[in-house]
């Protein structure tokens, strides 16, 4: 990919979020119309209607490239480009009022993420990654903070739901060996970590659209994401998802999910 047609494709990007932005507005804090699907997971009319906005825009700038969505079923996902989009991560805090959710925009180019946005709407905030450039927040760029041992570490994670079987038994050894750990952010905490304001993010039951917007922000601001493990995240990875500011205090991380 050239840089010139990566440059159009972050506007397509940026656009993307800025269809879905006045959509989620609307809803925030009023009626969102919330329904729940076969798991009990909530949906409101913002996350289907922002969706559906953003893949109309997609459908019309690039019809070729593939599309796989939360709320819709995928299409043409066998794509060199393929857009994985995510309304509103974090629908539950949505939907309670609170304003730590985002709308999660990534383009991966033959399975691996190159844009990768965050956007929260109700602040103004939005993250925008680039594969090979700094990452950006509001227009300056961002980057992840060091941190010199796991004891002094600030770790956020969506819920402790999402920890079960021998995944609680691993997270509770990493949980118990930081500063503190934290809950609820979902989305928003990539961008604390990748802004600096705090050291790692642990989490598991993810899918695609939870993940991939992450990964440029992430190392473009000089930290690192992986799974559990510490292998590269894919579209085939097992949900699971550990990103910090810095190669050591990664490592340290990997180490106690994994000792």
């Amino acid at each position: 990919m050239s840089p010139p047609n990566l440059r159009e494709l972050r506007a397509l990007a940026e656009r993307l979020a800025d269809t879905a932005r006045p959509i989620i507005r609307g809803y925030f804090r009023a009626d969102a119309q919330l329904t729940f699907k076969a798991d009990q997971s909530p949906v409101t009319a913002a996350d289907t209607e922002a969706e559906a906005a953003m893949r109309a825009v997609i459908e019309t700038a690039q019809p070729d490239h593939g599309i796989l969505g939360e709320e819709q079923a995928g299409v043409r996902e066998d794509a060199d480009y393929l857009w994985v989009l995510d309304p509103i991560d974090g629908t539950k805090n949505f939907a309670s009022g609170s304003y730590q959710f985002g709308t999660l925009i990534a383009l991966v180019h033959q399975g691996r993420p190159v844009i990768g946005v965050i956007d929260q709407p109700i602040l103004d905030e939005r993250w925008i990654g680039i594969t090979g450039e700094a990452t950006q927040f509001n227009g300056e760029s961002a980057s992840t903070r060091g941190c010199a041992t796991l004891r002094d570490a600030w770790m956020y994670s969506t819920t402790p739901a999402m920890f079960d079987g021998a995944n609680e038994a691993r997270f509770k050894n990493l949980s118990g060996s930081v500063k503190h750990a934290l809950f609820g952010t979902d989305c928003y905490g990539y961008g604390l970590l990748a802004s600096g304001h705090t050291d790692i993010i642990c989490e598991a039951q993810m899918n695609p659209w939870d993940y991939m917007a992450h990964i440029p922000i992430i190392e473009g601001a000089g930290g690192i994401i992986t799974d559990w493990s510490g292998a590269p995240l894919t579209l085939k990875s097992d949900g699971t998802v550990l990103a910090a500011g810095d190669a050591d205090i990664h490592a340290a991380a990997v180490q106690a999910l994994n000792g």
